[in-house]
């Protein structure tokens, strides 16, 4: 298949990897808490569609050139810390005085799509897992090397963003009830702005292999 081998152990990889809890089930988990199914899935789509600016980067040769280049890697690095961090703040500072009275929501759950993709776009560390997991699968004389990348990408992202999207769903249900409480909705804000930092943390002390 286009120089690809060993594509059932990649499948297998790839759902293990997939279904192992981190920061995409996070944040999935975090908007279907504030927004339910609509925000929590929506989020799960943006998660995917960043995955696919790294991979269609990756086949063009473009990661490969970020990832040996401390200059760009570290820029890319922080824009996505100060995304991450101005998120948590928001939250933590964001609108406890309102839920008390009452107030309605004033982000749109397609908020969520965009949260998503940008929380994945910005972080070079998706990048470089995808060049450091995917070539194991393509032959070296592959006929088109971009071409089998691009499509394990594919597989990968698809399987990854039909997890989260049963995530969204579960987690929405379970937290129906939650949502209705001012003072659980408050607690849950403010968990939910510390998870971005600590995300946006862990990212900034992450370094090249």
């Amino acid at each position: 298949m286009i120089g690809i081998h060993d594509l059932p152990l990649f499948i297998a990889a790839g759902l293990l990897l997939n279904v192992t809890p981190g920061p995409d089930t996070a944040l999935v988990m975090g908007q279907s808490v504030r927004h339910g199914r609509r925000g929590g899935m929506l989020a799960a789509l943006g998660v995917g569609a960043g995955c696919f600016i790294h991979i269609g980067a990756a086949a063009v040769g473009l990661s490969a050139l970020i990832m040996t280049s401390a200059l760009a890697f570290t820029v890319i690095k922080w824009i996505g810390v100060c995304y991450l961090c101005y998120v948590g703040v928001r939250r933590l500072l964001s609108r406890a005085q309102q839920a008390k009275q009452g107030s309605p929501e004033t982000t749109s759950p397609r908020a969520s799509f965009w949260l998503g993709f940008l929380t994945n776009a910005l972080n070079p560390k998706v990048g470089l897992f995808f060049l450091a997991f995917l070539p194991q699968f393509i032959d070296q004389d592959a006929p088109n090397k971009a071409a089998a990348f691009a499509l394990l990408g594919l597989m990968f992202t698809a399987t990854g963003v039909l997890w989260l999207l049963l995530v969204a769903w579960i987690t929405a249900r379970a937290s129906a009830g939650l949502r209705t409480n001012v003072r659980i909705k408050v607690w849950l804000e403010r968990t939910i702005g510390a998870m971005f930092i600590a995300l946006g943390a862990k990212l900034a002390f992450s370094s090249k292999p």
